[in-house]
């Protein structure tokens, strides 16, 4: 084979080899950010509220749909801590739709189903959807902010 044949095969494969390793960030950045996601849904079913310090940026400010404001990470960390003792967690689901990362900030848009109660009240359920923004702090995502809620 020669080289005027070879070439477009190599152009192609150099451009595979190329495109490899950003492909690889991307799949790495999107699993760590939804690791980030699970673990805070995972650490309120569990009825902990320290989530709040560690996966918050300092500056985050999100606003949920059962807000009248947006609450910062100081008013987020007081109305997890009144919502645990007033009712649980029992189970959730989330579901993802779509993350975009641009270096690093990143952009998740999911899901989910959870079932919760009242403590003393009957089981209810809830669907909903949440978009929720993180940033890169120090090597790891954080929420910048996020806004959702049920349905």
């Amino acid at each position: 084979m020669g080289f005027r044949k070879a070439f477009p095969i190599l152009l192609a494969l150099a451009g595979t080899l190329l495109a490899t390793p950003g492909m690889a960030q991307s799949i790495s950045d999107d699993s760590a950010v939804w690791a980030v996601i699970e673990r805070a849904w995972a650490a309120e079913q569990r009825g902990e509220t320290k989530w709040v310090d560690e996966l918050l940026a300092p500056d985050f400010v999100g606003w949920p749909k059962d807000s009248p404001a947006p609450r910062d990470r100081r008013s987020t960390r007081l109305w997890m801590e009144y919502s645990t003792k007033q009712s649980e967690m029992l189970e959730h689901e989330l579901y993802p739709l779509s993350i975009v990362v641009h270096g690093d900030v990143a952009i998740a848009h999911y899901l989910y189903s959870a079932a919760s109660r009242l403590k003393g009240a009957p089981i209810e359920r809830h669907d909903g959807r949440f978009t929720d923004v993180l940033v890169r702090v120090d090597g790891q995502w954080k929420f910048l902010s996020w806004h959702g809620g049920d349905h």
